[in-house]
């Protein structure tokens, strides 16, 4: 890779968080879906200090139920999930405009499934010039091979395949913000 092609550094002022389908009745189907709520609360919290917008989607919740609890529960009041059928995030014309009203154009996705919505999504934000980074430990299938799969696909069409982890310290850049010690909980594995 060239310099040139690198990727810019995420900003806090640039970035928005999307929460792709987290909802109830894929709760027992997920492959490690422990992991997958742990570290999408932690990127929530994360964002929440630090005034990074917060996009959630659900994915025909009638049938499939909504939002895990663990997610509602951190957004509160601002928990406002756009409703979608289409599996690409992009196919929904609530959600694009929900994206547009943030005025930003680094995209954090976490969520499921890593093969279908994340992939899907990710193919048509970048499609679209976003620059788009997967929080690789807060996305999953119900198959670890499908997994595998969406992340080489995302990470071919140019997506930053990164942990939560890494995004929380490229997003707060310096250990002399004065919101570390807000997060610096956040930040252990």
């Amino acid at each position: 890779m060239t310099p040139s092609s690198l990727p810019r550094r995420m900003g806090c002022d640039r970035a928005v968080l999307v929460v792709v389908d987290i909802q109830e009745r894929f709760r027992d189907l997920i492959h490690h879906m422990d992991r997958v709520l742990t570290n999408t609360e932690r990127l929530i919290r994360f964002a929440r200090i630090l005034d990074i917008p917060i996009v959630v989607t659900e994915h025909y919740p009638k049938g499939l139920g909504g939002t895990v609890a663990e997610v509602t529960g951190l957004l509160g009041d601002d928990f406002a999930p756009i409703e979608k059928i289409s599996f690409s995030c992009c196919g929904c014309e609530d959600f694009n405009t929900a994206l547009a009203a943030t005025g930003r154009d680094q995209i954090i996705l976490c969520g499921i499934e890593t093969h279908v919505c994340i992939y899907q999504t990710t193919a048509d934000l970048r499609r679209a010039g976003r620059q788009v980074t997967v929080a690789t430990d807060a996305v999953s299938s119900c198959g670890k091979k499908n997994r595998k799969l969406g992340l080489r696909a995302m990470a071919a069409l140019g997506a930053q395949n990164l942990g939560a982890q890494m995004i929380m310290f490229e997003l707060l850049e310096r250990a002399d913000d004065p919101r570390f010690g807000q997060v610096k909980g956040l930040l252990r594995e």
